[in-house]
């Protein structure tokens, strides 16, 4: 994976500045957080879009496909165009979080073939850090908060994204599930990027059966962050992974809880120059089957 992951803070904003602005994701999700468009309207990146993870980014989950199952690609290309995206028009990711939940979405648009698509390194933490604007509200809000008595010519969706023209093609990252997870860990190197006590087995706070796919190595997702919630280093992820196999292997795939933060995982992972396959179902979907073992441990078997 040779395109580019990350757009800096100085680079964002240049380009919210240019005559060519790129269509800018607002990914507010935290496991357990509900509020994810409360904490978007109180505070956002001016211009920023609106999108719903659980509803926008997943299908409905099934005990097969797990809590977060890929959406109907028909279902995220009328997404994408809700949010503005267009034929060859940029589009820039970000959250609150590191961009655990936003590198969903990068993975997403990536996987329906969008080339364009960067996370703001040291998302919406490293704009505060610069002192740099923020807004409140939402199009919706916006727009009911102007004069009591509008012009009733004026287009009521005016600060709404205008509607884009994205054509989603499927296949542009590979994507693998339970049975080819499992040959993973066999032949190449399955990465797990829980938490080290859930891949341990000692705690599962939402998944049926506690522990990790069997020979799966335990990499965390929140290792591949600097203390400012940037990325590290592309030399110093590419170290973290081939202390943990990457170098020699064959194939690499990545699952997490539900697909979320392996998606994560493969961004640093492309950052540090390795190509890596997503098990979407996870351990939602693996730990649903009872006929799949668990290991625990930290051992990978």
């Amino acid at each position: 994976m040779s395109t580019r992951v990350t757009t800096t803070v100085a680079e964002l904003r240049e380009l919210l500045d240019s005559g060519q602005p790129p269509v800018l994701l607002d990914v507010r999700w935290a496991l357990g957080d509900p509020h994810g468009r409360g904490h978007y309207e109180a505070a956002h990146i001016p211009g920023a879009v609106y999108v719903d993870l659980d509803r926008e980014l997943a299908g409905p989950p099934s005990p097969d496909g797990g809590r977060h199952p890929l959406p109907d690609l028909a279902d995220l290309q009328a997404s994408a165009r809700s949010w503005g995206l267009g034929e060859g028009r940029p589009v820039v990711v970000y959250d609150d979080l590191g961009n655990t939940a936003a590198a969903r979405a990068w993975w997403l648009l990536r996987w329906a073939g969008v080339p364009e698509v960067t996370l703001l390194d040291g998302a919406l933490g490293a704009w505060r850090a610069a002192g740099l604007p923020l807004e409140s509200g939402s199009s919706a809000t916006r727009h009911a908060s102007n004069a009591p008595k509008p012009d009733p010519d004026a287009d009521a969706d005016a600060d709404a994204p205008k509607p884009g023209d994205i054509v989603l093609r499927p296949g542009g990252l590979p994507v693998t599930d339970a049975d080819g997870a499992a040959q993973l860990a066999v032949t190449g190197l399955l990465l797990d990027a829980r938490a080290g006590e859930r891949y341990r087995g000692e705690q599962e706070p939402v998944d049926p059966r506690a522990g990790h796919v069997p020979g799966a190595v335990s990499a965390p997702t929140g290792e591949n962050l600097a203390a400012d919630g940037t990325f590290l280093p592309p030399e110093v992820l590419r170290k973290r992974f081939e202390d943990r196999g990457a170098g020699d292997a064959a194939e690499i795939g990545v699952y997490c809880g539900s697909g979320v933060t392996a998606a994560h995982q493969i961004a640093a992972l492309a950052i540090a120059g390795f190509d890596a396959t997503l098990f979407p179902g996870s351990w939602s979907a693996w730990s649903a089957d009872p006929a799949r073992p668990a290991a625990t441990g930290s051992l990978p078997s």
